[in-house]
């Protein structure tokens, strides 16, 4: 196989739940080497949360964790704290995502490697970022979506914000603390520099996706709204019921394309309107648009409505669940689904993107079942003697 193109980077990772180890994970599937720093006892709570297999471990972990090596140290410990001084001394990068401070208080925030490991790429991800007047504030990812404004957005104006089922915030911070790792270890070696603090916030790697609301406002003081299933000020882009109670997704707002949609739809007037021959003209007409096109998909079952749109050429798709992911032929054939072996048996698991032609990504193996169970190889190599680490055990700082 291939050499993946982060093989040889060490990457300790220290932290919790899914920001920081999402990270981790991207790393890790390039070809990184990710030793995960768990609590001693049960270890990260992910292992725990939602659907659990027949040995109690989340499904979600086998995902999060996968291709990670696993030890245990005990952060409140000074034996535990000497340990992961010297794991972050032999390391590339270090993933945290702790409030900030907390690394400081423990004697491991990147001041204490600026001449131990001068090359080192230190990647915080926390809710408000190191810096700033709220820096010190707990922030999860539902706090810092509504932060971001991304969640004022986010619904239909007459109720209440709406929130994904997802952690949205964590995953993007966690897309944002692999990118700028990359970017700092892409200038350590071009330049011969030392590493860098990589600072990520979650509220920020949402308001990165927010397009031109800043901009729209500073020049014109326009609020953009919530408005359902449509963007303002794009017409047409909807979601609409068909007569078999599913929904497609229809993107006609091309000039072209809106021609092309409105014929198929049997409304030729409205294709041929030089009122509606632009965006402009098609957002003063927006609701007689929506109209038209809702009467129409609810004449049809969905499978009818796509093919009409497929042979109109028009950008449209099905609304699906996991359960039309996992059938389809385009998520097969995109490999888009892995399987890896766990203790339980076969686990199906998302694959990673992006997709490279010349050193892909891959999984290699479950995650860690073991609470620590690399500890013991992790900590010899490091220059621990078994007896050393067993009496780290037996105190508890492992």
């Amino acid at each position: 196989m291939a050499q993946k193109p982060l093989e040889g980077i060490k990457v300790i990772e220290i932290g919790q739940l899914v920001a920081g180890p999402f990270c981790g994970t991207l790393l890790g599937y390039f070809g990184a080497e990710v030793i995960k720093v768990e609590p001693p006892g049960k270890g990260d709570p992910l292992r725990g949360w939602r659907a659990l297999d027949e040995t109690g471990t989340s499904y979600w972990w086998y995902s999060i964790a996968r291709n990670k090596r696993s030890v245990t140290a005990n952060l409140r410990s000074d034996e535990g704290r000497a340990l992961v001084k010297r794991l972050i001394e032999s390391a590339d990068v270090v993933i945290e995502n702790f409030r900030p401070g907390t690394m400081e208080k423990w004697g491991l925030g990147p001041e204490s490697f600026k001449q131990s490991n001068p090359g080192l790429v230190y990647t915080r991800i926390s809710g408000y970022g190191q810096t700033g007047p709220m820096a010190e504030r707990p922030g999860y990812a539902s706090v810092s979506e509504a932060f971001s404004g991304f969640r004022y957005l986010n619904g239909f104006p007459d109720r209440p914000p709406v929130r994904p089922n997802l952690s949205m915030g964590d995953s993007l911070a966690g897309l944002h603390a692999a990118f700028g790792t990359v970017l700092s270890l892409l200038h350590r070696e071009r330049n011969q520099a030392p590493g860098q603090v990589v600072d990520i916030a979650i509220y920020e790697s949402m308001f990165n996706l927010m397009e031109s609301v800043v901009p729209e406002y500073v020049a014109t003081g326009a609020i953009r709204e919530p408005s359902g299933s449509t963007i303002t000020g794009i017409v047409p882009t909807n979601t609409y019921l068909c007569a078999d109670n599913k929904y497609v997704v229809i993107g006609g707002n091309g000039d072209s394309i809106y021609k092309r949609l409105m014929h198929a739809a049997g409304y030729p007037d409205l294709a041929e309107d030089p009122k509606m021959g632009d965006n402009a003209g098609r957002v003063e007409h927006e609701a007689v648009i929506d109209a038209a096109l809702a009467s129409w998909t609810s004449s049809m079952s969905s499978t009818e409505v796509l093919a009409v749109l497929e042979a109109a050429d028009v950008p449209s798709g099905p609304m699906y669940s996991v359960e039309d992911m996992v059938k389809d032929p385009q998520y097969q054939a995109r490999g888009m689904f892995e399987s890896v072996q766990s203790a339980s048996g076969e686990v199906t698991i998302p694959a990673i993107l992006p997709k490279l032609d010349g050193t892909p990504g891959a999984t290699q193996w479950a995650g860690p079942a073991a609470v620590g169970g690399d500890s013991d190889a992790v900590f010899m190599a490091l220059g621990y003697t078994p007896e050393q680490i067993q009496i780290l055990r037996e105190n508890g700082d492992i």
